[in-house]
């Protein structure tokens, strides 16, 4: 299957996780900070050369009733910046709620908030990646 990024993408951080070469399990990667969509996009380049990644999975955060919100529209601007930019697949996955999960984990690890700040975002895109992986999965065995 070969590595897949994960991105959580956000304004000023983006999460990044990748996946091992069988696409069964993702881990956390590292944080960029950005100031723009342009650097953003340049982070996430530079980390799916960096890890030979052949697919990119970004985080759609859809309202909670599955409709299309401002920050969604963002993440559409910035996933169409990225596949002008890469030479693999960009995909979506749905990321309801993956941020306040993580950060309940973490707060019940009674993590201080500098802490959780550092490790937020990459654990947001594990999350994100390892949804899109595991669907993946159930989907080709469902096909077998």
């Amino acid at each position: 299957m070969g590595r897949w990024l994960g991105v959580d993408y956000g304004e000023k951080r983006v999460g990044l996780a990748v996946s091992d070469e069988s696409g069964i399990l993702a881990t956390p990667l590292r944080i960029a900070d950005v100031l723009s969509v342009k650097q953003a996009a340049r982070a996430v380049r530079e980390a799916c050369a960096e890890v030979e990644a052949v697919g990119i999975v970004v985080g759609m955060p859809l309202n909670m009733n599955g409709t299309i919100g401002f920050k969604a529209e963002e993440v559409n601007t910035f996933c169409e910046r990225l596949r002008r930019s890469v030479n693999v697949p960009v995909e979506t996955w749905d990321e309801r709620l993956s941020t306040s999960m993580v950060e309940r984990v973490l707060l019940e690890a009674d993590m201080s908030r500098g802490k959780r700040r550092k490790v937020r975002d990459k654990l947001a895109a594990q999350v994100i990646l390892q949804g899109w992986l595991d669907a993946r999965q159930n989907e080709l065995e469902r096909d077998e």
